[in-house]
Formats: structure tokens, C-alpha cells, sequence
């Protein structure tokens, strides 16, 4: 028997019941009870996220900006585009500028929406928009507290390479090198 078609709401499940799991300072915990479109009904576990901004900053020869940190939940070092999560109340076009700033240094003279992306939908809310930022200025790396990285800059040709021989597994960090390259933007040479 062929599965139904996907249209409109035929796939819709409905909360009967919701609690929390767990309240932590980024993320919290739902268990709901769902009807299915069937009639019965099922348990949804799921994680929800204030959402985050990722920042794609392409300096003017071409090569594009990342920072190097440590990742506990894997334990990696790991080269990821700038990026973090949206405060309370702050726009995600602000988090993505702040982000760019305290993480690498630069300001950017155009920052244009590229994308966004809902990356665990089996089990998260999150949504993460992507930002591209040209005209970019060093003006100083204020950092954070509590947080150790490195900015660095290499042509967007060798974070594909990266990528290629799997050293790159990180996520929004791919997504958004293979929009660049997609794009045509950041192929310069270092």
C-alpha cells in the first residue's frame, strides 16, 4: 500500500497533555501527549531553543573568517563560522553582529540575511538564521568571559577541502561554506 499524500494538515499532531522535564539556562525540556492524525495517541520529547545567529564574514580578498574552540559535548577542537544564541529580546541580525564582534574582532559594513535552518527537527524548536557579512573592519577582539577561541581566515577553497577530508563535521559551519560556495562568494586565495 503506497504511503498518503502529504498535503496540508493530514499530518498534523495535536497536544493534549504538556510538562516540563527540565528548565536549564539554554534549553528546556518538553514531554507532551499528542493526538495523531489517526486518533491515537503518542509521546513527544523535545528541547526548546531560543533560536541563534550564525555569521558568514568574507573579508575582501575572498577568504572568509572562523573561529577555532573546544566543544565539550564531543570533545573537539572544532572550526566553526561565528556564531551563538539569541538573547531575550535581541534580534537575530543583532546576535549575529554581537557574535561577529566578541568572536572575531570585525565589524561588517553589509550584513545580509542568507538562510535559516531548523537543524534537529526530530527532536528541537531551534531555528538558526545565517547572515552574510562583507566589508568587514578589524576594530579589536573584546572576547568574553569564559570563553576561548581563535578567529582565523583561510580561503573558502580550503575549508571545502577540510570538509572533503572530514575533518570538518561541524554542522551550520558546512551549511553555510557549501551556501558560499554555492554563491560564488569567498574562493580567494590566502
Amino acid at each position: 500500500m503506497p504511503p498518503p499524500e502529504c498535503s496540508g494538515g493530514a499530518f498534523v499532531e495535536t497536544r493534549e497533555q504538556s510538562e516540563t522535564v527540565f528548565q536549564g539556562r539554554l534549553l528546556h525540556v518538553r514531554r507532551d501527549l499528542v493526538r495523531l492524525p489517526d486518533g491515537k495517541t503518542a509521546t513527544r520529547e523535545y528541547i526548546l531553543h531560543p533560536g541563534a545567529a550564525i555569521i558568514l564574514p568574507v573579508l575582501d580578498d575572498g577568504r572568509v573568517v572562523l573561529v577555532r574552540q573546544y566543544r565539550y559535548p564531543v570533545g573537539l577542537q572544532t572550526l566553526e563560522f561565528p556564531a551563538g544564541k539569541i538573547d531575550a529580546g535581541e534580534s537575530s541580525r543583532s546576535t549575529a553582529e554581537r557574535e561577529l564582534l566578541e568572536e572575531t574582532g570585525y565589524r561588517a559594513a553589509q550584513i545580509e540575511f542568507a538562510f535559516a535552518v531548523h537543524p534537529c527537527v526530530g527532536y528541537a524548536d531551534e531555528r538558526i538564521d545565517f547572515y552574510l557579512a562583507t566589508g568587514l573592519t578589524f576594530v579589536g577582539h573584546p572576547g568574553e568571559e569564559g570563553e576561548f577561541l581563535a578567529a582565523e581566515a583561510m580561503p573558502l577553497d580550503a575549508l571545502l577541502a577540510e570538509a572533503d577530508a572530514g575533518r570538518l563535521t561541524e554542522a551550520k559551519t558546512l551549511l553555510g561554506a557549501y551556501w558560499l560556495a554555492r554563491r560564488g562568494s569567498g574562493s580567494g586565495s590566502a
